[in-house]
């Protein structure tokens, strides 16, 4: 289809992909040398971020981990970041990074780019971050995220993704009177209880999941990626117990595209979800005007019932999240009666510190932005050349690893941590199949210690984000430190 204001000119073969990651977890982990990691942690970490060693010893102290979100972590130790400017951030001992973080994915934009700054310090020096009651720009920033996505014909911000997870899970519930939520295995909407199921890892139910009881999980089930048949059992079974109130899809596939799926598997599973009487609830946190302004359900053409929206919609400021959708589903968060006056169940739902002034401000300004400078193909196309660039290195240094993208949204893989699935028929391989996800996330901390050291900042060292702020002069500087790192990689001594 071309890009055609999407960040994707041609969408991946999610076949063809999943074939590789399959190929992947069956070969040795290849990672860094340990050679070659000890020179980083001496040479780089130690000497030249000596501050941001400091203070995280301090940090652990008082902070559990010594950090405030799981983003931060890093090996050896997580690096203070004091500035942040377009396509780079700078450390609290002045090393400059590439970002290829982005926040977890946000600033599409750029990092702290002026069109949006200074309407927010505008509106810090006219209102004040936050009073409580109603502000224009809750009404403007829904009016955009409305015009923009056709499926949202209402809007309701929040504080996070979670928040929004959380609260469409409720406005299902009542819209359809049915009790089961079906997701895919392996994807993330957020920490809340009953969504804390089957994260990361398909099958793994909740293992991943300490500190929740089981009994919570009772009305929460998942499906295999990419696989209908699994989708329509799991649909026939809920009609056992209590029905399918609603079907959660990351559109690109769980954990951001980490497992892609095809174009084909996401519009049958919204088929399904309607054949079943479910409402389709996509969670656009990371590709919601990533993908397109339209966001991915306007990439594929797929009309969900709700939206779960977070991290873009604040602009990279705080109070990330919302939930929007057809009007039938969002009047269950309205007064508690629908457009036509008929009485509906209202949805537990607050947050006395969603929708602040200042996070709708930032949202609306930096929609506006984006829609301005076409960012979402810009940054598309960065993330095209990115990931080019990442295969001819992979083929030219004979490397087992995988690189994709959909999009800005680019993947480098070189354990396949997350490509494992458990199969409970067979529940003596589960903790062999525990036992390699834990080392090869080791590797993926690693090779993302090697990357900081080049000078890239990357989300947990497979996931790559790439924003309106770059140039084809900079991912080709950031592939020349790739190279770097490419050079020193080798199959480990001992293997998992």
């Amino acid at each position: 289809m071309g890009y055609n204001g999407f960040a994707i000119d041609e969408y991946l073969d999610a076949a063809a992909v999943t074939a590789q990651l399959d190929a992947l977890i069956q070969k040795p982990v290849w990672s860094i040398r340990r050679e070659k990691l000890a020179d980083y942690v001496e040479n780089y970490f130690n000497q030249k971020c000596p501050t941001s060693r400091a203070m995280i010893s301090q940090a652990k102290k008082i902070i559990p981990g010594g950090v405030q979100h799981n983003l931060a972590f890093n090996y050896p130790f997580p690096i203070v970041i004091t500035k942040a400017e377009g396509a780079k951030l700078w450390d609290i001992d002045g090393n400059w990074y590439y970002d290829l973080l982005q926040a977890g994915g946000p600033t599409i934009l750029g990092s702290n780019m002026p069109a949006v700054r200074d309407q927010v310090i505008e509106l810090l020096n006219t209102c004040g971050p936050s009073t409580g009651l109603f502000h224009e720009y809750e009404y403007k920033l829904a009016k955009k995220i409305s015009d923009l996505v056709p499926s949202v014909e209402m809007f309701r911000m929040l504080g996070s993704g979670t928040e929004a997870a959380m609260c469409a899970a409720r406005i299902a519930r009542l819209k359809t009177g049915k009790k089961n939520i079906l997701k895919m295995g392996g994807a993330y909407h957020g920490w809340s209880d009953q969504l804390a199921y089957g994260m990361r890892v398909p099958g793994t139910k909740g293992i991943m999941s300490k500190g929740v009881p089981d009994f919570v999980f009772k009305h929460t089930g998942e499906f295999f990626p990419n696989d209908l048949e699994d989708l329509e059992r799991k649909l026939k079974a809920n009609r056992l117990t209590g029905g399918t109130a609603a079907v959660y899809l990351e559109p690109v596939g769980p954990e951001s595209g980490t497992r892609p799926v095809s174009r084909e598997f996401v519009r049958g599973a919204a088929r399904l979800a309607r054949q079943y009487g479910a409402l389709l609830i996509f969670d656009e946190v990371v590709t919601g005007f990533r993908i397109g302004l339209s966001g991915a359900q306007g990439f594929f053409g797929v009309d969900p019932d709700l939206t779960v929206f977070g991290k873009i919609i604040a602009g990279g400021y705080p109070g990330a999240g919302g939930v929007g959708g057809h009007a039938d589903c969002m009047a269950h968060l309205g007064a508690g009666l629908d457009s036509s006056g008929k009485k509906v169940p209202k949805a537990l739902c607050g947050g006395t510190m969603a929708a602040t002034p200042v996070s709708c401000a930032a949202g609306y300004y930096t929609l506006c932005e984006i829609e301005r400078t076409d960012a979402c193909e810009r940054a598309g196309r960065m993330g095209d050349r990115l990931t080019r660039g990442l295969q001819l290195l992979i083929k030219k240094y004979n490397l087992p690893f995988v690189a994709f993208n959909q999009g800005s949204i680019c993947h480098l893989d070189n354990a396949g941590t997350m490509h494992f699935c458990i199969d409970w028929k067979k529940p003596w391989t589960i903790p062999e199949i525990l036992k390699q996800t834990s080392v090869r996330q080791k590797e993926m901390e690693h090779m993302g210690a090697a990357y900081m050291a080049e000078g890239i900042v990357t989300l947990a060292g497979s996931r790559l984000y790439t924003s309106a702020a770059y140039t084809e002069e900079m991912i080709d500087d950031v592939l020349a430190r790739f190279d770097r790192v490419f050079a020193s990689c080798g199959p480990l001594e001992v293997q998992p």
